[in-house]
């Protein structure tokens, strides 16, 4: 029963992690009809930005450094939408998705050549273990779930509560009558790319504090985003959220029956399943 537990702990944390890559995700395909591929890469630009920061020759403390990177990474967003999204949007998607792919690529290698293929970590000393009620976690995973938590509820107050929020909604509805309403659609264009590059940088730089950092980090992550968002429905915000955490939960309690070292395949199975036999999302569209 305690395995059961940690496992299920394991998988919140993960899936934590997972929700904000997955709503980020959701969020560009919902307004723009897009899927961004290069969204993996913007995690990893969020965690070695932040790793950046917070060592020599900058050493900025940690609030300072989150903002940093997040800025930096919002900046790197708001380049995929100028130079790659803006001039083919017009195009098919075959084009865009080959586009996008060629983009993460590059970025892939750009950070390999500036920080170099080795792993590397942010030093915290946080990530001693401590026990309640027989399940291990740390002060870090603590960290990443009351995160995510604060994050969550910022989202529904964006979303629910405020003009910036529900005119994205709108935009996701539909751009043509966005513009017929009178909406800025420019403008509120690129606050999609800043939120849901924001977002992809958080979850980065928290699954960088849990574990490690490497170039190819992003690329497996895109992947357990694109499942939980297939899970939740493509484009639903908050069906993506809980499907980040169903993919997380999958599998740590997936290690049970497959090896440990075939877990990051669950994600992949899913998509398998969902794409294969076409089954329905777990969520209505909001």
């Amino acid at each position: 029963m305690t395995l059961f537990l940690q496992s299920l702990v394991n998988g919140i944390i993960a899936g934590s992690i997972y929700s904000l890559f997955a709503v980020g995700l959701t969020l560009i395909y919902g307004v723009f009809n897009f899927i961004n591929f290069a969204h993996g890469e913007l995690i990893m630009l969020g965690a070695y930005f932040f790793y950046l920061f917070i060592n020599p020759p900058f050493s900025f403390i940690i609030p300072f450094a989150l903002i940093l990177s997040l800025f930096f990474t919002s900046i790197a967003g708001l380049m995929i939408n100028r130079f790659v999204y803006q001039p083919l949007k017009n195009s098919s998607h075959l084009t865009l998705l080959i586009s996008t792919l060629g983009l993460s690529i590059f970025l892939r290698n750009f950070a390999q050549f500036i920080w170099g293929a080795q792993i590397r970590d942010y030093h915290f000393e946080l990530k001693r273990g401590f026990l309640i009620g027989g399940i291990s976690i740390t002060t870090i995973q603590i960290v990443i779930i009351l995160t995510s938590i604060i994050i969550i509820f910022l989202l529904y107050f964006l979303f629910s509560h405020t003009i910036i929020g529900k005119s994205m909604r709108a935009m996701s509805d539909s751009q043509v009558l966005s513009r017929i309403v009178g909406l800025n659609v420019k403008k509120i264009t690129i606050y999609v790319w800043i939120t849901a590059s924001s977002l992809a940088a958080i979850g980065g730089i928290l699954l960088g504090a849990d574990t490690n950092l490497q170039p190819g980090m992003g690329l497996i992550n895109l992947i357990k985003a694109f499942a939980a968002t297939l899970l939740g429905g493509v484009g639903n915000i908050w069906g993506a959220l809980w499907g980040g955490f169903i993919i997380g939960v999958a599998e740590n309690l997936g290690i049970w029956v497959i090896s440990p070292g075939y877990k990051d395949g669950i994600a992949f199975a899913i998509i398998l399943v969902m794409l294969l036999f076409r089954a329905k999302t777990i969520f209505l569209k909001s």
